[in-house]
């Protein structure tokens, strides 16, 4: 399922931190899976983006949500459990990409359905190496739903 072969695979960058946002583009666009990746700065944006609200009316639904824990307005921990009691949402594989290794965090995020949990590491090839792994996860390795 090289590039070219199928759609590109859709990516939601959910992330209030402008130097994290930058390290995980040039991080996916290092490899040579196929995608689009659009970015929202904080939850309330997020569910915009979902539900194709404001200035998100053309948005495309995303194969795959980036989702980091602690923003501003709408939490990481909200947008999850939204997305997950959303009937038209919820099928949308969500990985929690976070600075937070605490119990609770992780336990919390896999309880509303979290699809992984993924900690930030703070090394730069350790990062883009997270990274690559998640992009060739959900670019090669697993089976996304069909688009509606």
């Amino acid at each position: 399922m090289g590039p070219g072969t199928s759609n590109p695979v859709r990516i939601l960058v959910v992330d209030d931190d402008p130097g994290d946002v930058l390290m995980i583009e040039e991080a996916l666009s290092d490899s040579d899976v196929d995608k689009v990746i659009d970015v929202v700065n904080d939850g309330q944006e997020a569910m915009e983006f979902l539900r194709r609200e404001g200035r998100h009316t053309e948005a495309r639904r995303p194969d795959v949500i980036l989702l980091d824990l602690n923003m501003p307005r709408m939490d990481g921990r909200q947008v999850l459990g939204a997305v997950k009691r959303d009937d038209d949402l919820r099928t949308i594989p969500i990985v929690v990409l976070t600075t937070s290794n605490a119990d609770t965090d992780i336990l919390g995020s896999y309880t509303l359905q979290a699809n992984a949990y993924v900690t930030k590491p703070i090394d730069l090839d350790d990062f883009n190496d997270v990274v690559h792994r998640i992009d060739e996860f959900f670019g090669r390795v697993a089976v996304l739903p069909k688009q509606r």
